[in-house]
């Protein structure tokens, strides 16, 4: 048994769906191959250049695709919100949190916080509750489907510093901003079941995917040797983007999800079909996540109104 792939993809004609980040890696494959099935698309993509090109290369693969490029810029929450108001469809089947940055040198988002938290986090905390409604609108089967990392083992959010100003770790701050992904689905899910809605919130994570999120940092720094380095290992050991965007699609389609599922590669977090993946306990905790829940509207001023605390 080979476990799910795109033949096990159900078709996605009559829903619509916003993919963020979808300009390259596991974000470019999850909206092609949900246009391939049906979907209308919206790729989020915080650079406009690279955004059309991807809508380009994806009308190619894809000819006849109904997709469109909207500008997004997650480490803005001014972008954000002029993203959601500008957003003509007023009923979305399907929100992809894809979009992220990884072991970044230290720097701070537009409103000032730690970039990966700020952008991993909270720009997708702030995006959700703001299309909220439109994917109550949407009914049954309208899904939340944030990415995540295996990297999330790291560590969790440290309510006294999320900032990192005690200590900044590149490394460190990943793995949390990545737990602050798997907190947010976690309470998201736990207040949708406690309110009976049908909308559903999961996570997946790619295990080890060449995408250009492993090169972003080490640019960022001018260490050429050191991206080298790192596309050396994309090509020799990592697993490609399709099949790192399995998770993603299984989350997103499968008629199977349930609350708070969590999706990744089945071999050591790293390659092969996508299952049910294992997680840190700390992305389970109810107290936890309410926290973070909290801590999230008072930092990006985006109030749930729905679905209600429990």
């Amino acid at each position: 048994m080979n476990g799910w792939t795109l033949d096990d993809m159900p078709g996605q004609h009559g829903r619509t769906a916003v993919v963020t980040g979808a300009n390259s890696g596991i974000g470019f494959v999850t909206a092609r191959e949900l246009a391939r099935r049906g979907a209308r698309v919206v790729l989020a993509c915080r650079d406009e250049t690279r955004g059309r090109a991807a809508e380009e290369l994806l009308r190619q693969d894809v000819p006849g695709a109904d997709v469109r490029l909207a500008r997004l810029d997650l480490a803005d929450l001014a972008s954000v919100r002029a993203f959601a108001e500008e957003l003509p469809e007023e009923r979305l089947d399907l929100l992809v949190n894809n979009a992220g940055v990884m072991a970044l040198p230290r720097r701070r988002t537009v409103d000032g916080f730690e970039m990966q938290f700020g952008t991993n986090h909270l720009g997708h905390f702030a995006l959700t509750g703001l299309l909220l409604p439109r994917l109550r609108a949407a009914g049954y089967g309208a899904r939340v489907v944030t990415v995540s990392s295996g990297m999330h083992f790291l560590g969790t959010v440290d309510p006294r510093d999320v900032q990192m100003d005690g200590g900044y770790r590149r490394w460190i701050a990943y793995g949390r901003s990545k737990s602050a992904n798997l907190l947010f689905v976690h309470e998201l899910a736990r207040r949708l079941a406690a309110d009976g809605s049908p909308l559903v919130a999961a996570a997946a994570h790619p295990g080890y995917a060449a995408t250009n999120l492993q090169t972003a940092g080490v640019r960022m720094e001018d260490r050429p040797w050191a991206e080298r380095l790192v596309r050396a290992a994309n090509r020799l050991v990592a697993q490609s983007a399709d099949d790192g965007a399995l998770p993603t699609l299984r989350a997103a389609t499968a008629p199977d999800v349930r609350q708070d599922d969590f999706f990744g590669p089945r071999v050591m977090l790293w390659r092969g079909a996508p299952v049910r993946s294992v997680r840190a306990r700390w992305t389970r905790d109810d107290r936890a996540s309410a926290g973070l829940w909290a801590m999230s509207e008072r930092l990006t001023g985006v109030v749930y109104g729905w679905p209600r605390g429990v």
